[in-house]
């Protein structure tokens, strides 16, 4: 399994874990992965605490998908995991408003999603 892939394995793990915790319903589409029990759209964010490399994760986020968030008034669903096995282990959660969020600086993402990207330190967060 190569890094990208175990990303998205692990991020699957935590939006299980968060749907789970919050109440929420996964309902999958590019720019959301959940819904509140009100209907409202949840994006449900994860990180690994510490990289192999010692650097601690960051969030992702993306410039359309949460100008979509925004108009829908949705919320973010922050989770800081790290690997325990074949599983993760959430270590801090955090739900806010799509409004509430540290100042996103956007830049380039390549050609990832034809979007561009911010990143969120943990810190940021928690």
């Amino acid at each position: 399994m190569n890094r990208s892939h175990k990303a998205n394995h692990y991020g699957t793990l935590v939006e299980r874990k968060a749907a789970e915790r919050y109440g929420l319903e996964l309902d999958r589409a590019s720019w959301h992965d959940a819904r509140r029990e009100d209907g409202t759209p949840v994006e449900i964010k994860s990180a690994m605490h510490r990289h192999s490399d010692g650097q601690p994760g960051t969030f992702k986020l993306y410039d359309q998908y949460h100008d979509k968030l925004r108009a829908a008034d949705g919320w973010y669903v922050f989770g800081v995991y790290r690997v325990r096995g074949q599983g993760v282990e959430v270590l801090h959660w955090e739900m806010r408003h799509s409004s509430r969020l540290p100042l996103l600086h956007w830049h380039g993402g390549g050609d990832h999603r034809n979007a561009d990207q911010a990143k969120i330190e943990l810190a940021d967060i928690f």
